[in-house]
């Protein structure tokens, strides 16, 4: 018997050094790299691959790279990162050839885009969107577009304002579960228009919905997306803008906790307009997707439909409406949710503090907030006409142009 324990506890003193050895190397190894291959892949830049390009961008993009002060993609510090991966700042994608990717080839973009490994070799981890599902013609489309003469591509020699430190558990992650993937062995087509269902199926996919709307980010599967835990059934933590932990709402069809009741017409509102049936804001960092037609919308909304549904009550925590007696511009700024997407300072994913720029006047600056959409097609800032009580736009514009005096 004793031999028989000594034995035992040799191998797992074993195992221990084993482990806690595998554990040394992942720190110091970091992020890994993996050969890298030539591929080769062509996007000629016609006018209607830049102008799909520019709304995929728009999705795929525009949320982690846009700089919200000069509207380039030239990184940011992604606040609404999950905090157990690390301190993370976005690259610089303008068409600067050093600072940016304008040296790169196509062939080098859609490896990355595909695989998630750079030109150098080294992984992109897991808060980079991954798009091994897309057509090859909305590739192009994106690479299309960021060798445009688009003002928001244009070649930048800015920075991003730090060094992305990854966690430990970044680091270990991308050794044991988020990996290459594999580049295509063939062509990759869209789904016709025509089934709704399908092409809803594969937007989702292509514009990485279900990650943050499953269980958790540590556990999608982005080569077979409908295996990640709790598909689309949400309750996964994401971050506002200010670091506040929040809940990715439940899209499958569960009538009580899920969409189930809402309509195609509730669901394209909410997801091209940015209010829930009950005119409630759908909170960053989910936003407005003004870029969807539609009938994409709508496919999207048909695909979900299909989806198991799951029950799991996702609690919204928003605060109350605010009250007729409100007069604080701050308080109103906070309840009725321009904090989510502005920021406590205004500087979110666009920056509020040029408000007096832009709008030199109070009622153009009314105008643009109670409906933007009509001022600027395409814009993510929702039309606010019939949510916010009229006597509630004087003390909330003080404090909107009190932001820009505060960041003068």
């Amino acid at each position: 018997m004793r031999r028989i324990l000594k034995i035992v506890g040799l191998l797992v003193a074993a195992l221990v050094v084993l482990v806690a050895a595998f554990l040394v190397y992942v720190q110091v190894d970091g992020i890994p790299r993996y050969p890298v291959e030539k591929v080769t892949f062509k996007a000629d830049p016609t006018p209607e691959r830049i102008e799909r390009g520019r709304k995929l961008a728009g999705v795929l993009c525009s949320n982690c790279h846009m700089n919200p002060t000069t509207r380039q993609l030239t990184g940011k510090r992604m606040v609404d990162a999950p905090p157990q991966f690390g301190v993370i700042y976005s690259p610089n994608i303008t068409r600067h050839p050093t600072k940016g990717i304008g040296s790169w080839t196509d062939g080098e973009l859609a490896y990355l885009l595909r695989t998630g490994v750079k030109r150098d070799g080294q992984y992109a981890p897991p808060w980079m969107v991954k798009l091994p599902h897309i057509s090859d013609e909305d590739l192009a489309s994106i690479i299309a577009f960021l060798r445009s003469d688009d003002a928001m591509v244009a070649a930048s020699d800015q920075d991003p304002p730090g060094v992305t430190r990854p966690s430990f558990l970044t680091k270990l992650l991308c050794h044991v579960a988020f990996k290459k993937l594999p580049y295509p062995d063939h062509p990759i087509a869209a789904p016709p228009a025509s089934d709704r269902v399908a092409q809803g199926r594969y937007l989702v996919f292509a514009l990485d919905c279900y990650g943050c709307h499953s269980a958790d980010f540590k556990t999608m599967n982005v080569a077979e997306p409908e295996k990640s835990m709790g598909y689309f059934g949400g309750g996964n933590t994401v971050l506002d803008l200010r670091g506040h932990r929040l809940q990715s709402a439940n899209l499958t069809p569960d009538d009580e906790t899920g969409i189930g009741r809402w309509s195609e017409h509730d669901f394209v509102a909410a997801l091209r307009g940015g209010f829930r049936p009950d005119r409630t804001l759908i909170r960053y960092p989910m936003a407005p997707e003004p870029e969807l037609s539609e009938a994409e919308a709508g496919a999207i909304h048909a695909y979900l439909r299909t989806v198991p549904a799951i029950r799991n009550y996702v609690p919204r925590d928003l605060p109350a409406p605010p009250g007729t007696t409100m007069t604080d511009g701050k308080q109103l700024y906070e309840r009725y949710g321009c904090v989510s997407c502005h920021g406590g300072d205004g500087v979110g994913i666009a920056d509020l503090r040029q408000a007096s720029e832009h709008y030199p006047t109070r009622e153009t600056l009314k105008a643009w907030i109670q409906d933007a959409p009509s001022i600027r097609p395409g814009t993510r800032m929702p039309a606010w006409r019939g949510v916010i009580r009229e006597e509630h736009y004087e003390p909330l514009m003080d404090y909107v142009l009190h932001l820009g005096k505060e960041g003068s």
